[in-house]
């Protein structure tokens, strides 16, 4: 554990921007309070039972620091889905949303990430327990969440693998009297990015109010943006050398307009006699306008890369902005009190589907063109042949009607049912069985069939016709009746017929299930002179299962290099777990101080890895009803995935790097350095076994009886992950055993010579994350009666989040990101994040701002001076950004409720990235309008 007192020191030092930023939210909120003398009533009665402990027990004030998302932050930004209110939150990373997975198969799923520790080592659940999903919160229908606890520390022992950086718990309203129908409606300030959908909610209640149904549905489609060019700053960015003829200057630079020099949408005659003319959509040639080299040798022609050029093109000029999603989401729940039994029962159903352009066939090189091919018109060829000339290259970005097509619908089934017994005095038990599928149907349209488009490109003339060459021969049968000759010389040269005969379609079918069962049992032991000892013990099961389908041309690969299904994984594991915790006073004097411990242990057996421990050990000090001070250190745990069990293992024999070469020379002559058949199996690995975590967390909240209505929490925080699973090259994995990774040396076999003859780059239990930084929240509440003669509610909250270091190491390179904000760098996480938040409310009428704040940092602190002296990035640091969000909601009718949501206010452009970015609002200013009435 690091050193708290230098720490904070460091967090002074390196992050006084945005700690003046947090200090001025914070000390800005007493001027509000001069005259307040009480807080609002309700808000003083109202009692949450946080997640960060099994135990719910009156005054337990539980050691997990917790944050809990209520109804105010729920309706800021009038956000499409639970996710993106989270992904407002500091302690987030945006690694999976609409705008991130523009050019990738995510689209339609809606996982948080907290901590950026990775989406799989977030746990989230409803109403305390697992749902099928895998994180995926777009099946949650935002009108029945009545508030989400965040658990931002580990909590394995409290409810099992994956809480890791934390817990995220959507708890649901119990009880609803009448309906409830909404609609919203949104729209960019530019008219795009269209947003509709509605919501019901519905409840009542039966015999004498013992049985409650509740209902809530929710349909939300979200039109997708596909001009990048329409933003500044989204278009295709690049870092090139900022001298690039130079032989001595390194140095690089980021700048928009990064395009391809030696291809474009229609084709581009990169050699021979026609070099430099490109196709019009009519067939027809004009002469290229290119943009400015960034080759270092200037006699290229036709670069890869150049800025500019009139007619150039970049891959993220034909990449969407943000992508469409289409989604449905219901959630039923019945319960009965029988007295000192209760009974419960859940099904949900959901469905997201996602269908848009996502990339164009990349797969494609260069083509070698006859000087005869009869799509090229008699001038081209006279042309061509007059220089003597067989055949040209073409440069051609395959977009249009050869870009790839994602089409994806995710459909979620679940069904849980439940009892609550009194048990008397104190002891109550809990029990439940689910069981939930998730069907997940995948395609890629447009899809190249590689052996088709190969035949199609080679078109001759036959009798007056063009047909394709393995159709010409007259002395023998057609060898492919269904061939259709491809004109490539033209955007939208080619035939109808002759794009059906090249494109397919890759499928996949996967069905994932989760049955979970739990029971736990909370009383109190006895009592000591400070407070009852209190104690939960339960166990629990689960059994995942993954079931695969490719389609046939899939598993043949005949789609070549971006033949995305053509490895479909099935699998599954089971496990049986006992866990128990105590709540244990040792000291209470009402009104000066309270002392409680708080431990928990879980014992878990895996099927494929057997058994492991997870455990907590925490305490709280409360002084004078005004000051708790509070600390954890935990063992948690993240079981492997059944993709990273089971997806397919394959074996290659070839050549090797050997990177562990000290001494080995010497010691045996025959040793030898670059072995030709080594033999590498890579892929899934089912020997894996839980990944490890230590964290550890202390803090401090402050609730000032001089200043009611006012909290003030700091916690530090403090993650190490051992045994983190990751993969790593053959080569890179003698290279890490060199490092000292006796993980990685275990993976490589040589013989009697130190010769590497097999080597396992599977997924390895190999790397280390370690991460530590701050967590400060600020609010305060109270009356406006208060403060002047108005009447209403004041809400003033600040969140903020410091990041002091984030660290992969693989055993091949240790990298802290922290500070880093690029969105092209991997595991960019910002020092600091924090949004600040002002509502007031009364009874007709309900006013909203929101500031949404990301701190200064680099592009990619790799590529700093201080890093790389030579080669740094020369405009590598990003200022700090920040987002003002407004809205209002007015009572316009005693049943019906009007909202207006504006995000972005300013219109803030986000910063030059060569790719989607994950911290910023690429949209800009948008609009949303929504109505709500009540029966």
């Amino acid at each position: 554990m690091r050193n708290l007192v230098s720490g904070l020191g460091r967090t002074i030092a390196q992050g006084s921007s945005a700690a003046a930023m947090v200090a001025a939210m914070i000390g800005a909120v007493p001027a509000f309070a001069q005259t307040a003398d009480a807080a609002p009533e309700a808000e003083s009665e109202k009692e949450v039972v946080v997640t960060g402990s099994r135990i719910s027990r009156d005054g337990f004030d539980q050691p997990t620091p917790t944050t809990v998302i209520g109804t105010e932050e729920l309706r800021l930004g009038q956000r499409p889905n639970l996710q993106q209110v989270l992904n407002d939150s500091p302690a987030f990373r945006p690694t999976v949303t609409t705008q991130v997975s523009v050019g990738n198969t995510s689209s339609g799923s809606a996982p948080v990430d907290l901590r950026g520790l990775g989406t799989n080592r977030t746990l989230t659940l409803v109403n305390k327990r697992r749902f099928v999903g895998n994180n995926n919160l777009n099946y949650v229908p935002m009108g029945l969440v009545d508030r989400v606890e965040v658990v931002t520390g580990g909590a394995s022992a409290a409810w099992g693998s994956d809480a890791v950086a934390g817990v995220v718990n959507i708890i649901l309203k119990e009880s609803f009297e009448g309906v409830t129908v909404g609609g919203v409606s949104g729209i960019s300030s530019r008219g795009d990015g269209a947003r509709y959908g509605g919501d019901i909610t519905a409840g009542t209640s039966f015999a004498d109010g013992r049985g409650q149904i509740l209902f809530g549905a929710e349909y939300v489609k979200d039109e997708s943006i596909p001009d990048r060019n329409s933003r500044d700053r989204l278009g295709s960015a690049g870092i090139v050398r900022l001298n690039p003829t130079s032989a001595t200057d390194l140095r690089q630079i980021l700048v928009p307009d990064v395009n391809y020099g030696n291809q474009t949408p229609g084709g581009l005659i990169t050699t021979g006699v026609l070099a430099g003319q490109m196709f019009n959509d009519d067939g027809t040639l004009r002469t290229y306008r290119p943009g400015t080299s960034v080759n270092s040798n200037p006699a290229i022609r036709f670069p890869s890369q150049v800025i500019g050029g009139a007619d150039a093109v970049g891959l993220y000029d034909v990449i969407a902005v943000t992508t469409p999603l289409e989604r449905i989401s219901t959630y039923g729940r019945a319960t009965y009190d029988f007295g000192a039994v209760k009974l419960w029962a859940d099904v949900t159903y959901g469905r997201s589907k996602s269908k848009y352009p996502f990339l164009p066939d990349i797969g494609l090189g260069a083509q070698t063109i006859s000087a005869t091919n009869p799509f090229l018109s008699q001038s081209i060829r006279t042309a061509l042949a007059n220089a003597g000339e067989t055949s040209f290259t073409l440069g051609r970005l395959y977009t249009g009607p050869y870009s790839l097509i994602y089409d994806g619908t995710r459909e979620q089934k679940e069904g849980a049912i439940g009892v609550n017994v009194d048990l008397g005095g104190s002891w109550k038990a809990s029990a439940y069985y689910s069981h939930g599928e998730v069907d997940q149907a995948q395609r890629i349209r447009n899809a190249r069939i590689v052996s088709n488009f190969n035949k199609a490109i080679n078109a001759v003339s036959s009798g007056g016709q063009i047909v394709c060459a393995v159709n010409a021969d007259a002395s023998t049968a057609n060898d492919d009746p269904a061939c259709r000759p491809l004109n490539l010389f033209g955007l939208n040269a080619a035939s109808p017929e002759a794009l059906a005969y090249i494109r397919g379609t890759q499928q996949n079918d996967t069905t994932n299930k989760l049955d979970a069962a739990s029971v736990e049992v909370q009383g109190d032991l006895f009592s000591l002179w400070a407070g009852p000892v209190t104690v939960v013990l339960g166990a629990e099961g689960r059994w995942e299962e993954q079931r695969s389908v490719s389609g046939a041309p899939d598993l043949a690969g005949a789609y070549g290099p971006i033949n995305l299904y053509g490895s479909p994984v099935s699998g599954g594991y089971d496990v049986q777990e006992g866990f128990g915790e105590v709540a244990l006073p040792l000291f209470d004097v009402e009104g000066t101080a309270k002392v409680d411990l708080n431990g928990a242990a879980r014992y878990s057996d895996y099927s494929r890895s057997g058994g492991i421990w997870s455990w907590k050990g925490g305490a709280t000090v409360s002084l004078f009803d005004m000051l708790l001070l509070r600390g954890t250190r935990s063992r948690d745990i993240r079981a492997p995935t059944i993709t990273e069990l089971f997806s397919s293992r394959s074996i290659n024999i070839g050549p090797l790097v050997d990177r562990d070469t000290a001494g080995r020379q010497a010691a045996n002559p025959a040793y030898n350095p670059t072995p030709a058949g080594v033999t590498t199996y890579s892929g899934g690995n089912p020997d894996l076994v839980p990944e490890i975590s230590y964290t550890t967390t202390f803090g401090a909240t402050f609730s000032p009886k001089f200043l009611p209505g006012f909290n003030l929490s700091v916690d530090y925080y403090d993650i190490e992950i051992q045994g983190a699973i990751t993969t790593l090259s053959a080569s890179n994995l003698t290279l890490a055993c060199a490092n000292g990774s006796a993980a990685a040396c275990d993976r490589i076999t040589r013989d009697a010579t130190g010769t590497v003859t097999e080597v396992r780059s599977n997924s390895q239990n190999i790397a280390v994350f370690e991460t530590s930084g701050f967590d400060i929240e600020a609010s305060y509440v109270t009356s406006m009666s208060r403060i002047a003669n108005i009447p209403g509610t004041l809400r003033i909250r600040a969140l903020a989040t410091h990041v002091r270091d984030f660290v992969i190491d693989t055993g091949v390179s240790r990298v802290d990101t922290a500070g880093d904000v690029g969105a092209g760098t991997g595991n960019a996480i910002p020092s600091w994040r924090g949004t600040f938040s002002v509502s007031y409310q009364n009874d007709s009428m309900g006013l909203d701002a929101r500031v949404r704040y990301v701190g200064a940092g680099k592009f990619n602190s790799q590529l700093d001076q201080s890093v790389n002296p030579t080669g740094y990035l020369v405009n590598n640091d990003i200022g700090a950004y920040a987002y003002l969000d407004l809205g209002a909601q007015a009572k316009v009718a005693d049943r019906l409720t009007l909202s207006l949501n504006v995000n972005n206010v300013l219109d803030q452009k986000p910063p030059l990235s060569p790719v989607g970015p994950v911290f910023y609002d690429a949209i800009g200013t948008y609009f949303s309008f929504g109505a709500k009435v009540r029966f």
